[in-house]
């Protein structure tokens, strides 16, 4: 993300009434505007791919499934998010027009320059939303997805794939808040993920 120095300080809703005549997209916190960076090929397969798991499972339980393009509203204060792929079943998110405000999964695809946040101050800011449920992060690198799941308790556990499941060959991701389960193979299917040592330099 990238700091808009010509709209700093702006309110929500002038931040909402700005970014609808922007050409790109901006996410909002603590009243500043940040451009998004485009993404790469693997992280645009791999939001593809699970998508197209997902929605017709979706279709079924009456859930809505967005990607990419939708903002979610954390709070009436902000922080406005574009999440990769976000579920809500929340049946005021039905007559959305503006942003998810109950979403039930966020997905975030994660990137170099992105992760820290992503794992870090995004996710706190997540965490905030009650009707959350499970939270998401995919490496667009190499094959690994950490899921993180609320208890009933309100704690948050981690189990990452495939080094948490039974089947390290064959791992299945399960997302208990939908009732859903995906082999890692199709997330990652025709993805052309970077060979290790470009990885490092």
């Amino acid at each position: 993300m990238i700091a808009n120095p010509q709209a700093s300080g702006l309110t929500p809703d002038e931040y909402l009434a700005w970014e609808r005549e922007q050409p790109i997209k901006h996410e909002y916190m603590d009243g500043e505007v940040y451009a998004m960076t485009g993404g790469t090929l693997p992280h645009n397969d791999i939001t593809l791919n699970l998508y197209s798991q997902l929605r017709p499972h979706l279709r079924k339980r009456g859930c809505r499934i967005n990607v990419a393009d939708v903002k979610v509203q954390v709070s009436q204060r902000g922080p406005y998010f574009y999440p990769d792929v976000v579920v809500s079943c929340d049946e005021r998110d039905r007559r959305a027009t503006e942003a998810i405000q109950y979403p039930k999964l966020i997905v975030e695809v994660l990137s170099p320059s992105t992760a820290g946040f992503d794992r870090g101050d995004k996710f706190r800011f997540y965490r905030r939303i009650s009707t959350l449920q499970e939270y998401v992060l995919i490496d667009a690198e190499k094959v690994g997805i950490d899921c993180y799941r609320k208890t009933s308790g309100g704690k948050w556990e981690l189990t990452a794939y495939p080094d948490d499941v039974a089947d390290e060959e064959n791992p299945i991701l399960e997302l208990v808040s939908l009732d859903f389960q995906c082999p890692l193979a199709l997330i990652y299917e025709e993805v052309e993920l970077p060979e290790p040592s470009s990885q490092m330099a």
